[in-house]
């Protein structure tokens, strides 16, 4: 089975096309630093944490830079930029992964899709609670992650490098709701380029009952 990131569909063209002007007067929002990934280039610690708080309970991840440093690297700017904050675990196969990296905006999706990241070697094995980028070929590593359900060590001859683990809170992982099943063409769950395209607003409407990430943020831990 592959795990691969989403490519957004033409309607993600449409709904940019359909962005009009403020009113005059109008109070204009804030812009959104996420539309602007190449913000993001930080080197992350050695070593770090990150507290992930979800609709159904808390799990925590240590990343290990010295696995896969690309990789953790691109995964500490995500999470200290706020990306993964009220996002949707959509894609959830019981016994072999849980998958999610959709941000709610569709515009910040459509900023990150083509911000690939080298693929770094596998130096550790996919066993279960490891935490895997996803990724459709060489190289095309981008937002999204997935925590491993069991021991899937044939991912790692296809160059599914783990970067982190979970540390605390598996009950919590392995709670996530599975009952969608997983998306088109292997079943009819949250199809993900449409996740990619619409963001929560379709999520939210057509699966309501997915695990929410609330909030995700980081802690060093002290030497």
């Amino acid at each position: 089975m592959t795990i691969r990131p989403t490519w957004t569909l033409a309607v993600v063209t449409s709904l940019l096309a359909g962005c009009g002007g403020s009113e005059p007067g109008e109070q204009r929002p804030a812009p959104n630093p996420l539309l602007h990934p190449e913000q993001f280039a930080e080197i992350s610690p050695a070593t770090f944490q990150v507290l992930f708080e979800t609709s159904v309970g808390d799990f925590v991840v240590e990343v290990h830079r010295e696995w896969a440093p690309l990789g953790a690297d691109r995964f500490y700017n995500l999470v200290t930029a706020g990306y993964y904050d009220d996002t949707r675990i959509y894609r959830v196969v019981e016994g072999f992964m849980a998958q999610f990296g959709l941000n709610p905006n569709p515009y910040v999706n459509q900023a990150w899709k083509t911000q690939f990241i080298i693929d770094d070697p596998v130096t550790r094995t996919n066993s279960r609670g490891t935490m895997t980028f996803a990724k459709g070929g060489l190289h095309t590593r981008t937002t999204e992650v997935f925590i491993n359900y069991r021991n899937n060590t044939m991912l790692d001859t296809d160059g599914f490098a783990p970067f982190a683990e979970v540390v605390e809170g598996m009950v919590a992982a392995d709670a996530f709701y599975a009952e969608y099943g997983d998306g088109p063409p292997r079943g009819d769950g949250p199809y993900a380029a449409m996740a990619q395209a619409r963001g929560n607003e379709y999520l939210d409407s057509d699966f309501p009952e997915l695990t929410r990430i609330i909030r995700a943020t980081i802690s060093i831990p002290s030497a």
